[in-house]
């Protein structure tokens, strides 16, 4: 069974750092694109960041957040290092997989798993 379990969410105030996790199993996910999406209320689910054959940020987060992965032998964990956290950052965060040749990481469609998603709420 495909599981992706997002965790690290929760409260920070504006300026502060959350690190995300979320550990993708049930398959092989060593050689997927991974990609972090996030929704706010009442807003389409925007793209974060992505990690396959290279590494993508959505503009509002360049330079400031910052993926990662660790391969393991039978799960693959995906990193999102969120640093100097604003309001707009409020949101729930998604991970996805999807296949390795990914063609356009920034869109949901592409990807094929995807978690239930964890909050993270910056307060000022």
């Amino acid at each position: 069974q495909v599981q992706l379990v997002e965790s690290g969410g929760g409260l920070v105030q504006a300026g502060g750092s959350l690190r995300l996790s979320c550990a993708a199993s049930g398959r092989t996910f060593s050689n997927a694109a991974m990609g972090w999406f996030r929704q706010a209320p009442g807003k389409g689910r925007e793209f974060v960041a992505a990690i396959s054959w290279r590494i993508l940020y959505g503009d509002s987060v360049k330079g400031r957040f910052t993926i990662s992965r660790d391969n393991a032998k039978n799960t693959v964990t995906v990193y999102l290092q969120m640093n100097s956290l604003k309001l707009e950052d409020t949101a729930v965060y998604f991970c996805a997989a999807g296949p390795p040749a990914i063609a356009t990481p920034r869109r949901p469609d592409e990807y094929d798993y995807w978690g239930q998603g964890t909050q993270v709420t910056v307060s000022s």
